[in-house]
């Protein structure tokens, strides 16, 4: 380790090698995107680290003290300084964290429990320094998933539609040459994925959120408040208060907001216009259980109504702080208006070709709204994704998908028909940035289209067997001897079945959809439930589903 801690002369060359390529890159932009067909810059990293046909292994070499003392005050989300062997070669004076929000949180909470998601960067110490190419690698723990491959088969779609999104693999973690367990590794939604996908073009990343936590910039921050956030009632049943022991949560049903909350009598179909006045009546989400879609003053559970979910509220940049407050980017007030102003025009419907990148959304919109992730601006949190401005156009760029397909149950919902049956047509509830592009014919024949390759390409045209029974020859050891599961292996192995049958009904169900046969839309399902397809033997909780209070399911 001590001796580790001084800079080779091949990290030296390989550091001066990245150097030169990002100004390659600036100087030669336009021959490069020739040559890399459309792409502006071809990252080495692409196939030394995201080449899925074999796993990486990653080696953090850290003092055990540093280790554990990291380990110990992780909500702090301060990096330590470590070298990181990854496929044989030395990355030194690395800087490594803990990671996350509600899983961070969760697992700090949880004295049985260590495995902590990382972020590895590699120039934190060290300027200019990647790892062939790449910036800031994250390690993500498949929290709160027994079958260890949720979050892998969201982003194998993302590919498969070539879909602005985070390269993946997996990765075999060692801490000092002891196997410590087997992770997701994800791309970092930073400088090398920019670079990447987008060149040298100078657009600006923001990453809204609306979970109500301490502005503390990168370091420092409490994460969510999870007292503030509503539970399930205390006598063991796992039943939403108020719900006449209807195993699900709020959200999702016309009847579905708790009695404490401030709604004492829900009417029967819920609509814009049933929203509580203490909710600063804002719009409600049509056809999607009630939630207001801007949540002005707060909304239950500490979240914030700052912008976050993206919905038009007036010109006063104010009004967007938490999209200001997440910038990824440098960016000028000249930017926020940027985005501020095609927020505007996108509620509007006017020029959305000039405001949105159209072909890229849809396609995030489609496989998003496959994975059923509540955990986002699919449901009440306005969080987890990324936004791109450029110009003044804006794009949607996904992230974090262990709690999808059905992970936000919290416990209580086991019965899969409404998961699998979401309505393709009204799949955000967060927010109205969508709307326009749902309601125009042409833009909605699009999505259709990216979600009948999906269904009849990916899913029944084999690629999801192929991708399945990779990642299983792959992991299925490493999962078994894991020192840090959070499931047993006969937790895995029930959950991996269950997450493919669970794929299989949504595409069934999308099949439905599609032609007609099947409501695609929540009001429609309401209506006429007799077609949905039947998940009542899907066990959603035996995937895997979030926790409050730390610990597994």
């Amino acid at each position: 380790m001590l001796e580790s801690k001084y800079m080779t002369k091949a990290v030296a060359v390989m550091t001066a090698a990245a150097v030169i390529l990002c100004l390659a890159s600036i100087l030669f932009s336009e021959n490069l995107a020739e040559t890399f067909g459309g792409k502006i810059v071809a990252m080495e990293y692409e196939s030394r680290i995201f080449d899925t046909s074999q796993i990486i292994s990653i080696d953090i070499l850290i003092a055990e003290e540093e280790w554990n003392e990291m380990l110990d005050n992780a909500m702090s989300e301060v990096y330590y300084s470590c070298d990181v062997v990854v496929n044989g070669t030395t990355f030194c004076n690395v800087g490594i964290r803990p990671k996350g929000n509600t899983s961070l949180s969760a697992i700090a909470s949880d004295p049985e429990n260590d495995r902590y998601s990382f972020k590895i960067e590699f120039d934190k110490f060290v300027e200019g320094q990647t790892c062939w190419g790449l910036d800031k690698l994250v390690l993500n723990n498949n929290y709160a998933d027994a079958t260890g491959r949720k979050e892998a088969i969201v982003y194998d779609m993302y590919q498969y539609l070539d879909v602005d999104a985070s390269l993946y693999n997996y990765a075999k973690i060692s801490v000092n040459g002891d196997y410590w367990g087997v992770y997701l590794a994800l791309e970092a939604v930073e400088d090398s994925f920019l670079l990447r996908n987008y060149g040298v073009e100078d657009g600006n990343l923001y990453k809204p959120d609306s979970m109500n936590m301490d502005k503390g910039g990168k370091e420092g921050r409490k994460g969510f408040d999870m007292e503030s956030f509503p539970r399930p009632d205390d006598d063991g049943t796992g039943e939403w208060p108020g719900r006449d022991g209807k195993e699900e949560p709020p959200g999702r049903g016309k009847e579905d907001v708790p009695a404490e909350w401030g709604k004492e009598d829900v009417p029967e179909e819920r609509g814009k216009e049933d929203v509580p006045a203490e909710w600063s009546g804002k719009q409600a989400s049509p056809e999607r259980g009630g939630f207001p879609r801007d949540s002005g003053d707060g909304m239950p559970g500490g979240f914030s109504g700052r912008g976050a979910n993206l919905n038009y509220m007036d010109d006063d940049l104010d009004s967007y702080t938490d999209i200001w407050e997440s910038s990824i980017t440098k960016s000028s007030k000249a930017d926020h208006k940027n985005v501020v102003s095609a927020l505007k025009n996108i509620s509007e419907g006017i020029q959305l070709e000039k405001y949105l990148d159209i072909d890229n959304i849809l396609k995030y919109m489609a496989v998003h709204s496959f994975s059923v992730n509540e955990d986002s601006l699919s449901g009440m949190m306005a969080h987890n994704y990324y936004l791109y401005e450029n110009n003044g156009q804006l794009n949607i760029l996904p992230w974090d998908y262990n709690l999808s397909f059905g992970g936000m149950a919290m416990g209580g919902e086991k019965d899969g028909t409404s998961m699998v049956n979401d309505p393709i047509d009204t799949p955000f509830s967060g927010t109205e940035f969508f709307d326009a592009l749902l309601e125009n014919e042409e833009y909605l024949a699009k999505y259709h289209e990216y979600y009948e390759i999906l269904v009849e390409e990916y899913l029944y045209g084999g690629k999801l067997e192929e991708t399945y029974q990779r990642i299983s020859n792959q992991i299925d050891d490493l999962v078994k001897t894991d020192p840090n599961s959070m499931y047993t292996y006969e937790e895995y192995e029930k959950g991996v079945q269950t997450l493919y049958d669970t794929i299989m009904l949504r595409a069934e169900s999308i099949r439905g959809q599609l032609d007609g046969t099947i409501p695609s839309t929540q009001e429609g399902q309401r209506t006429d439930s007799g077609n949905l397809v039947d998940g009542s033997a899907i066990d959603i909780s035996s995937m895997g589903v979030f926790t409050m209070g730390g610990g597994t399911p």
